[in-house]
């Protein structure tokens, strides 16, 4: 039975992502941190597959993940040689992104969102290993990766390769995500977890406004502030998280939405910024200012529709990657799946009273199965920098 709150979650990051990329909002990453979030959520789906089936998990994982990027690069890998970019080896990263692909200029531009998934790939990769890790030596399995980004950021580990920077940088929050698969973050006591939360905050907050970004406080710009400011939320959003939101439930239109965007998140992820981009010029050919409220918020409306609009027609490939049937509309089989849930809910209950009658405990919640003026975007996310370009409202 999913777990809908993660659910939720993850639906408000993939959100937060668009809007962000339309906007350029720099507060929307202070009050969501989504990248860290859907790290973190991504670290408990993937721990709870590795107890579920070992190091094959990572197969599976790795099927669910890369079939929505060659339908990507089945699309634009083929235009952007046609206008000038080199034919060489690299291009077969986009079948196997464990580095940044090639993309000529429009399409660095078009798909830089990629680095998320280059990032998940290392994560998905090294899980094994730091689930075997994490196990034996959990708490400073868990500091590693933050201890890694100061030792960099302090100037101790100046010369870091580029994977170290990102590991650094939102590795603690996929540990984080095992952390909450093993029932560490529910079990911690308030006077524990709050007070940690906060010192973290702070600290966190203390850096970002001491060296503010191009972008003033935006937490892109500053990997220490981010990966601290956003420990401090995941701790608060995963380790409190409630047992369930009955107010989803009770709202179909609502519920349905956060299954169809859970269900599609690597199509919308992937396809929403060639959209971002692509509009962004219309902004002056219109008239609008690119800081007009009206105009942002039709940009906004715009790249969700265009986003629906693919999803629609290649979005299927998910659910063949799962192994699911294949649906236009994800969850739509409400009233059949409503006996399997009821079903599910009356083996919990008995797994429940076995536990109790012979003093057992589970070691964690399951993770839920499937993770003038100038208008801004962000630019390719080249491994251990985070940048922006600016494109002018009316040109390129």
């Amino acid at each position: 039975m999913r777990n809908r709150y993660l659910d939720l979650l993850r639906f408000l990051a993939i959100v937060r992502v668009i809007v962000y990329h339309v906007t350029g909002y720099a507060t929307l990453t202070l009050v969501f941190p989504a990248m860290s979030v859907m790290f973190a959520l991504a670290g408990s789906l993937m721990a709870a597959s590795l107890t579920r089936s070992g190091p094959a998990a990572v197969g599976r994982r790795l099927r669910r993940l890369l079939p929505s990027l060659w339908v990507l690069a089945v699309v634009f890998v083929p235009g952007m040689l046609l206008s000038g970019m080199a034919l060489t080896p690299r291009v077969l990263l986009w079948l196997f992104p464990v580095a940044d692909p090639p993309a000529n200029n429009w399409g660095a531009l078009a798909l830089s969102i990629i680095w998320y998934l280059r990032d998940y790939l290392w994560f998905v990769l090294a899980s094994p290993i730091a689930f075997w890790l994490f196990r034996r030596a959990p708490l400073p399995t868990l500091l590693a990766p933050y201890l890694l980004l100061v030792a960099i950021e302090a100037g101790i580990y100046p010369a870091a390769p580029p994977v170290l920077r990102e590991f650094g940088l939102y590795f603690g929050a996929w540990m984080l995500g095992f952390a909450h698969h093993a029932g560490m973050l529910r079990r911690l006591s308030g006077r524990v977890l709050y007070p940690v939360a906060l010192a973290l905050a702070a600290a966190g907050g203390a850096w970002i406004v001491g060296h503010p970004g191009p972008r003033g406080y935006d937490l892109n710009d500053n990997h220490l502030g981010n990966a601290l400011w956003s420990a401090a939320f995941i701790l608060i959003v995963l380790g409190r998280a409630p047992s369930g939101v009955g107010w989803l439930g009770r709202s179909r239109l609502a519920d349905r939405v956060v299954t169809v965007v859970n269900r599609r998140a690597l199509t919308i992820y992937l396809w929403h910024m060639p959209f971002v981009v692509a509009l962004t010029p219309l902004v002056g050919v219109v008239g609008w200012s690119p800081r007009q409220p009206v105009g942002l918020a039709i940009r906004v409306l715009l790249v969700f529709a265009l986003v629906g609009l693919v999803t629609l027609a290649v979005g299927w490939v998910e659910d063949v990657a799962a192994r699911r049937r294949p649906e236009l509309i994800p969850g739509g089989s409400i009233q059949s799946a409503e006996p399997a849930v009821r079903a599910g809910t009356e083996s919990t209950l008995r797994a429940d009273t076995a536990l109790r009658s012979g003093g057992g405990a589970a070691d964690g919640a399951p993770a839920a199965e499937t993770t003038g003026e100038r208008a801004v975007v962000p630019a390719q996310r080249v491994a251990g920098e985070t940048a922006s370009v600016e494109i002018n409202a009316g040109g390129s």
